[in-house]
């Protein structure tokens, strides 16, 4: 019940937000992977000619987005009355003071049926972005279709959507009823899409990016990893030209996007390596996409180290076999896995095809069969789930310099604390 009253109070504060500024855009980021890292591309191109607020966390829980979108700081103590009155009487000030922004670029979350139509409740986007359609949190969705009807019903009550083509089945297409959509990708047949001319490995693309309306594409370099962290530019680039930008604006800061911490960010690495780290969390789509971009290097070693997929319920046997069938003796000196799925479901499969494949329920021990395996020269992915797999404490162990370890995922005090815990019960187990 007291939930139920602070969300309401929340929501009610934006919608007075909303009707006193109606000059102020939203812009909202749905879909099952990929979220964070396409929000802030595009809030990277907006800034270019708007004034724009996003917090570069992932705060898109119930009572985390109405506070985030007025850009007010989310309370310590959620079960504090008086921490929660500090936040209304920031959110009223807002309201009443001369907007600050042009824009506000919001991701959405959900790990239940109805999260995502209740954000259309109390806000209306003016674009709406759905990045995926894939397996997430199946325990309580249970089929992909009832994914598809939760994260596509941000499009129908927007005014106009934004849908990435390469990751969405176009069998999902029943669920969409608004007609001002338009499709994003890096494929011939989104509508805003990036047509490479140059692809460097571990140093982005170079080539046009394509409007539907352009007779020309506008020549523009992206310095990110791999196709599916492409896909975040190019409708970061979409929504600039929804919203007016020039072609010039669009490609200056598609320059400027880089890596999220812990999403396909490449970091310096012990003996001269190359670390793809993608520790922030792991999903079937984007566990097969890194994979896919850590073959792409030339290098004289590579190694996957790959943890648990969570919260994939019945799905999680099928979705580790898959991943463990992609694993190529060809391309991997090595598979490493952290978790009891990985090592139950994937470590067989891969060993099966042929790779050498060691486990872990540490990520530390993890990190350190890498360090003591690595090769100069050599090309390591990082990837796996945060509940439990937590791999970012295994790249500490592989990093060149203790310097980048604030470039890692969950460094607060209070993340340490978590994952302590979390080691403690470990190490009392064993």
């Amino acid at each position: 019940m007291f939930k139920m009253i602070i969300r309401a109070r929340l929501e009610h504060y934006v919608k007075k937000y909303f009707k006193r500024h109606p000059e102020v855009k939203l812009v909202a980021v749905a879909g099952s992977v990929g979220k964070t890292s396409t929000k802030v591309a595009i809030g990277t191109v907006l800034s270019e000619k708007y004034r724009v607020r996003l917090h570069e966390g992932n705060y898109n829980s119930e009572l985390s987005t109405p506070v985030s979108m007025l850009g007010v700081a989310f309370p310590e103590d959620i079960h504090n009355v008086k921490h929660w009155r500090s936040v209304f009487k920031a959110m009223r000030q807002r309201i009443k003071e001369p907007t600050d922004v042009d824009v506000i670029v919001q991701e959405v979350g959900t790990d239940r049926i109805g999260q995502v139509p209740h954000f259309g409740k109390y806000a209306t986007p003016d674009i709406a972005v759905v990045t995926a359609v894939s397996d997430e949190h199946m325990e309580y969705f249970g089929t992909l279709d009832a994914v598809a009807a939760e994260e596509l019903s941000i499009a129908n009550y927007s005014k106009q959507a934004l849908i990435n083509r390469d990751d969405i089945d176009g069998a999902f297409a029943k669920y969409i009823t608004n007609p001002n959509l338009r499709t994003y990708g890096m494929t011939q047949g989104a509508e805003y899409r990036f047509q490479t001319s140059d692809t460097v490995a571990n140093d982005g693309y170079t080539g046009e990016f394509i409007t539907p309306e352009w007779e020309a594409g506008v020549p523009a370099t992206v310095r990110l990893l791999g196709e599916h962290s492409m896909r975040g530019a190019v409708a970061a680039g979409a929504v600039g030209d929804l919203l007016g930008m020039s072609g010039e604006d669009i490609a200056r800061g598609l320059a400027k996007v880089t890596a999220v911490s812990g999403r396909m960010n490449v970091l310096r690495g012990a003996e001269g390596s190359t670390i793809i780290d993608d520790t922030y969390n792991s999903s079937p789509l984007a566990a097969k996409s890194a994979l896919r971009t850590l073959y792409e290097f030339g290098a004289p070693q590579r190694m996957a180290v790959l943890g648990s997929m969570n919260e994939l319920g019945e799905l999680s046997a099928s979705a580790h076999t898959e991943l463990g069938e992609l694993c190529d003796p060809v391309e991997l000196d090595h598979v490493v896995t952290v978790g009891l799925e990985a090592e139950k479901y994937l470590a067989p499969v891969a060993r099966a095809r042929g790779c050498h494949v060691v486990s872990f329920q540490s990520p530390i021990d993890a990190g350190a069969y890498v360090h003591k395996m690595l090769e100069p020269g050599a090309v390591v992915l990082f990837k796996g789930s945060q509940g439990g797999i937590f791999l970012e404490e295994a790249v500490k162990v592989v990093l060149h310099s203790t310097d980048d370890q604030e470039k890692l995922v969950r460094q607060s005090p209070e993340w340490m604390a978590k994952k302590q815990v979390f080691f403690d019960s470990f190490n009392s187990s064993k």
